[in-house]
């Protein structure tokens, strides 16, 4: 029998031009404003998914990818996610929502007064995705960090706004009207942090949670610093990975591994991966889609080799496609997921040119061989079921333009086989967030 899997939506272009570079901008919808983002997140709660996931990119990047990120506004512009759920909670009653922070950033005081803040207002249903880029360290004064060091940053953190967000367990909240008091102040702790990367004070002005707990956390990093990090902190890793099942045990177990070395269980952690598949009418259709992408254009491959710029922040555009690429060109605040990749199936390098690269990505695949995402929509739910029933995978994130055309094409056919086999929700409990990720 077919078991619940958990499903959400990777905003992948952030608070940007949705649409930009497909035919559905001629929809006309403002990315500016927050009914196109509304609408969207209304769909998406309708069809049963538990969080939506904005992206972001706080810095336009380096004087070498500048062009690189905002030609085709990849990488940019794009505004604060944090700022525009709000409107995305007044639209909807039970999807949760983890706008991505930068603990390079954002002070951790000013992180958990802000999540503390919208839990109460959401009834439990914020999250953070916190990640560590480094490259916008320039923006705030700070010094740019190793890869590593940028997580032993986040630790560091995430550890601090806990702290914060439990600096009232202590019973300062009393509320008591016999007596008008409202609070004990005796009750707080007024800790005084001081560590390798802030100074903190306690308490946190904010007054303690409800039922549903602590924001929840999303983690995206695949290194071995960001798998750590996920063991010990996360609530959901957003995990990028072959979609195979011998790759998604093998990953789950490295997760799972890291929470129980730090003293927590494999069920403390929905490991959700990130999935972009693309559903078409009839088999015919994704035969002739597959045969039609095995000899790229040079206009495809330059479009291919200009995103992956904009996402390793390195400008591969210049480089020579016939010639493997040096991976010295990577800085270290690069992310080592990103790198793998854009390897793809080769452990290095070496293996092949950046054309044969490029040309690997631009080649599309059938779901049924295993070869790629390209499929009906009976033949993508009987993927999604496999890998839930033969790798007890806990669900998918599904990446793409916050769109309503984008969310159609992905779901209007999916979500019916689904539901109708037992894999995706029908309804939601009253836990928030995190009780949308513990409902099974």
């Amino acid at each position: 029998m077919a078991r619940l899997q958990h499903f959400g939506w990777f905003f992948a272009r952030g608070f940007g031009p949705q649409g930009w570079g497909h035919p559905y901008w001629e929809w006309n919808y403002d990315w500016r404003t927050p009914k196109l983002y509304q609408q969207a997140v209304r769909e998406l709660e309708q069809a049963g998914l538990d969080l939506v996931i904005p992206e972001d990119a706080i810095s336009l990047g380096t004087d070498e990818t500048l062009d690189l990120r905002i030609r085709s506004a990849y990488g940019g512009p794009k505004h604060d996610p944090l700022m525009l759920v709000p409107y995305l909670l007044d639209a909807t009653e039970k999807i949760g929502f983890a706008p991505t922070v930068n603990a390079g950033a954002t002070p951790p005081y000013l992180a958990a007064r802000q999540f503390a803040t919208l839990q109460h207002l959401s009834g439990g249903r914020a999250g953070i995705n916190l990640v560590t880029d480094v490259k916008s360290a320039r923006h705030f004064g700070l010094d740019e960090l190793s890869h590593d060091a940028a997580y032993d940053r986040a630790e560091e953190w995430i550890d601090v706004a806990r702290k914060l967000w439990h600096s009232w367990d202590g019973g300062a909240h009393v509320a008591d009207r016999a007596t008008n008091r409202f609070a004990d102040a005796s009750k707080l702790d007024r800790f005084s942090h001081e560590g390798e990367y802030f100074r903190v004070d306690g308490p946190l002005n904010a007054v303690p949670f409800g039922p549903e707990g602590d924001p929840v956390i999303v983690s995206p990093g695949g290194s071995g610093p960001g798998l750590a990090f996920a063991g010990r902190n996360s609530d959901v890793q957003l995990a990028l990975a072959r979609l195979t099942v011998e790759d998604v045990v093998a990953y789950r177990r490295k997760i799972h591994d890291a929470a129980i070395a730090q003293g927590r269980s494999a069920q403390d952690i929905k490991v959700l991966f990130v999935f972009k598949p693309e559903i078409v009418s009839s088999r015919e259709e994704a035969d002739r889609i597959v045969a039609a992408s095995q000899t790229p254009s040079d206009e495809v491959i330059r479009a291919i080799l200009e995103g992956q710029s904009s996402d390793l922040e390195t400008d591969l555009t210049v480089l020579d496609l016939d010639k493997p690429v040096d991976p010295a060109i990577f800085g270290q605040h690069v992310s080592r997921g990103t790198i793998k990749g854009l390897l793809g199936k080769h452990e290095s390098f070496e293996e092949a040119t950046l054309r044969q690269l490029a040309v690997a990505k631009a080649r599309k695949g059938r779901i049924t061989d295993g070869s790629g995402f390209v499929g009906t929509a009976d033949e993508i739910a009987d993927f999604v079921e496999a890998l839930g029933d033969d790798a007890d995978n806990d669900g998918f994130i599904f990446s793409g333009d916050l769109h309503p055309v984008t969310i159609h094409r992905t779901l209007d056919e999916l979500v019916p086989i689904l539901r109708r086999r037992g894999v995706l929700r029908t309804e939601f409990g009253d836990g928030g967030l995190r009780g949308n990720l513990t409902d099974f």
